[in-house]
Parts: structure tokens; C-alpha cells; sequence
């Protein structure tokens, strides 16, 4: 992976790259489970973790035109097990709305806020993601500006259109991109695939998940922080 250049706009993943969305999305399912309990209690006594991986591989056969948006795969789960459980089919919106409210509550990563402060000033930031997190409800949405979601514009990362699409939102060519995310595959060899430059950041908590060269033999180290990136771009800023 070539060194970093000053870029004139940066993307940035959110899930697992700004916060850690495992403890989010276990909290998230036990608000969703505790709601069902009330309103709808047949279905929460029989939606399981086998039974919705179930639910979830029958909506993506019968509409896989609809694999990049996880908000509708949940939905459907949720009015198909209560369908099945018997309960009122019109209560999967409430209980949707209450998972995505909980999946908005995210703890970011130390270094995130005082990153994106500095950033903000000097490049345009946009976020790309697969998941269904919102910048406004986490608390971010002030650091950016916009954001592209696989369930708003159709399809998902490693899809080059994703990253196009952010170029453009940004206003600049893909050149003079850098994207930053967590997942080796879909963020940085896909950002690289579509012309955007890319950095690899490989938080510690999460070093097990994938090989230090798994971005290619000839790839720099990844990075352990935002703080690593921003040094790096410090030392390309150059006068331009």
C-alpha cells in the first residue's frame, strides 16, 4: 500500500472503526427482546437466535434484491416471527423502531471526537457504511458532510458505487480520497479497487480477526488508531 498523500476529503466506515458495534448490538437485542415480552409475547417467547437466523436465510431467498439493506431484513424477520408466533404483524414497526433507536447508542473509541474535530476543519468528511447506524443519533453528524447507507443508495461495500458515490458527495475525484475502515476486504481493497487512496485501521480489540498483511503482501502495517492516520497525514502536509 503506497504511502499516504494529503487528501482533500476522507471517508470513514462507522461500525467497528469509529466504536466497537458488538456491545452495541447485544444491548440493542436485549431492549428489542424486552420489548417484545410487553407488546408482543408470543413472539418474543419463541424468536431465538436459531430461529431468526432461519427467518433471516428465508427473507434473502425469497428477496435477495434486498441483501445490502439490514433494516429491511430485520423487519422482515420481525412481522414474519410474529406472524408465525401469532401476534399482530403491524407491531414489527414499533418493535423496529425500537431496535434502531437502541442501535444508535454507541460508545465511541477514545480517539474518535478530538480525530474528527481536527479533521473536520481540514477535509470534507463523509461516512460509508453497510449498517444502519445514523451520524445524527450516534452524536457525529456535526464532524460530517454526508453520509452514504447501502439500504439509501441501493447496493453495499466492497461495490465500487459505494466509494464513487462519496467522491461526489464530497466534490472531489477519487484520487483525492482517503477511506478509512476496519474490514480489509470490503473498506480498504475495494476503496483501493475503485481509485480512492486507503488506510487500514486494525484496533487492537480486534487484531485476532485478520493477519496483519491480510490487505496484500506488498500492503503497509495497519494502523491502531485515528491518532496513527492523522500522524501519517501530518507528515505528507506539505504547502500545497
Amino acid at each position: 500500500m503506497p504511502a499516504l498523500t494529503l487528501p482533500r476529503a476522507i471517508t470513514l466506515d462507522l461500525d467497528d472503526t469509529l466504536w466497537p458495534v458488538g456491545p452495541t448490538l447485544v444491548a440493542a437485542e436485549k431492549t428489542l427482546t424486552e420489548w417484545l415480552q410487553t407488546h408482543a409475547p408470543r413472539t418474543g417467547s419463541t424468536l431465538t437466535p436459531d430461529s431468526r437466523a432461519s427467518l433471516r436465510k428465508a427473507v434473502l431467498l425469497d428477496h435477495p434484491d434486498q441483501s445490502h439493506d439490514l433494516g429491511f431484513l430485520r423487519h422482515e424477520v420481525l412481522r414474519r416471527a410474529m406472524a408465525q408466533a401469532g401476534d399482530d404483524t403491524a407491531l414489527a414497526d414499533q418493535a423496529y423502531a425500537v431496535f434502531l433507536a437502541a442501535r444508535q447508542r454507541v460508545e465511541f473509541f477514545a480517539d474518535v471526537l478530538p480525530v474528527l474535530e481536527r479533521w473536520s476543519s481540514r477535509y470534507r468528511l463523509v461516512a460509508i457504511s453497510n449498517g444502519n447506524a445514523d451520524l445524527d443519533r450516534v452524536g457525529l453528524g456535526r464532524f460530517f458532510a454526508g453520509a452514504i447507507s447501502a439500504h439509501e443508495v441501493g447496493f453495499a461495500k466492497p461495490d465500487p458505487r459505494m466509494f464513487h458515490e462519496a467522491c461526489r458527495l464530497a466534490g472531489v475525484g477519487h484520487t483525492e480520497v482517503l477511506h478509512i475502515g476496519d474490514d480489509p476486504h470490503l473498506d480498504v481493497i475495494a476503496a483501493r479497487k475503485a481509485g480512492l487512496q486507503a488506510a487500514w485501521i486494525r484496533r487492537p480489540m480486534f487484531a485476532h480477526r485478520h493477519a496483519p498483511d491480510a490487505c496484500g503482501p506488498d500492503a503497509a502495517a495497519p494502523y491502531e488508531d485515528l491518532h496513527a492516520i492523522d500522524a501519517a497525514l501530518h507528515a505528507a502536509d506539505v504547502p500545497r
